[in-house]
């Protein structure tokens, strides 16, 4: 099968096409022919060296990076009960592991896989894992976020973001979302109540008494997010990096909790995630479709650090 391997950290050319021979599965996985894969700023940070997680991939030999796949089982191992050969699957794959899904094919743990509703495209599919999964985690695992409450989502035209907006209007918050002013008419069509320019107008010079803060953008970021929370508010750190001053800022506070999130791997979730995209209350918006011989293209994008929802690599 052809496969991406990344021989040498480093710029998007090291993004290297190999034959490969196919993954065996084990008992509890499934071998899926790939249609989409999402792109995510985790595999540019990781293909660069700039996250943490490359220093425990660099053992794996070869290194085949992403996570998120959509895709057709041709293969079930012999303890799957949940899909059959001939399902359309999708999910995020073994995060934070190797999860190979730079590839033809892929051997996934059925429990990290949900079924690809009928009513959207493998490409949409692809697109609903990883950054939708980030979204739902923060507001159903680590934080709670409740009905009636103010909720603030930083870059919400992102990845993450424009999961999140949606979800938190689902769930019946009162959401506040920043970005630019380019794309506040997206972020508002999105269901956000109010929309915040961030280049134009300090957040925390307008907002006061937030329940809870989605922080994507780390930094001085943080510290500022803690100011806007009410007493007893619940802020999620998405990025990596936060430092003792941000954990004592958020003590001081007297919140309710200060999380630093990694998204992890859950078929549940994935499952959730498809009940909303086959109502409808979800939709993936992907700015950007490159086929599989264009990966470093995709990567590029991502680096521009101006990507307006999703970038999908199909196959």
């Amino acid at each position: 099968m052809r496969a991406i391997v990344l021989e040498e950290f480093g710029p998007a050319e090291n993004l290297l096409y190999k034959e490969i021979p196919k993954p065996d599965i084990k008992a509890h996985e499934v071998l899926i022919k790939v249609k989409a894969i999402s792109i995510n700023p985790v595999d540019v940070k990781v293909r660069s060296r700039q996250a943490p997680l490359a220093e425990t991939l660099i053992k794996h030999d070869p290194l085949i990076l992403g996570w998120d796949l959509s895709g057709e089982v041709i293969e079930i191992g012999t303890e799957v009960s949940k899909f059959q050969i001939g399902d359309a699957v999708f999910g995020m794959v073994n995060f934070v592991g190797h999860g190979k899904t730079y590839a033809e094919y892929v051997a996934a743990p059925e429990d990290q896989l949900a079924r690809k509703p009928g009513n959207i495209s493998h490409v949409e599919a692809a697109a609903s894992t990883l950054a939708a999964l980030t979204a739902w985690q923060a507001f159903d695992s680590y934080g709670k976020l409740r009905p009636t409450d103010k909720v603030l989502i930083h870059a919400a035209s992102g990845g993450v973001g424009h999961f999140a907006v949606q979800m938190a209007k689902h769930i019946g918050a009162y959401v506040i979302a920043t970005s630019s002013a380019s794309n506040r008419d997206f972020v508002l069509n999105l269901g956000a109540d109010k929309h915040i320019d961030y280049q134009s107008t300090p957040f925390e010079t307008v907002l006061s008494d937030i329940d809870f803060v989605l922080e994507t953008i780390g930094g001085a970021n943080f510290q500022k997010s803690i100011r806007v929370l009410k007493p007893f508010g619940t802020i999620v750190g998405l990025p990596s990096g936060h430092t003792r001053e941000d954990e004592l800022k958020a003590q001081e506070k007297q919140l309710h909790a200060c999380y630093f999130m990694s998204v992890y791997s859950s078929g549940n979730d994935m499952e959730h995630i498809a009940s909303l995209l086959e109502k409808g209350v979800l939709k993936p918006y992907i700015s950007h479709v490159f086929q599989f011989d264009e990966m470093a293209k995709a990567h590029l994008q991502i680096e521009t650090g101006r990507t307006i929802g999703k970038v999908v690599v199909k196959l």
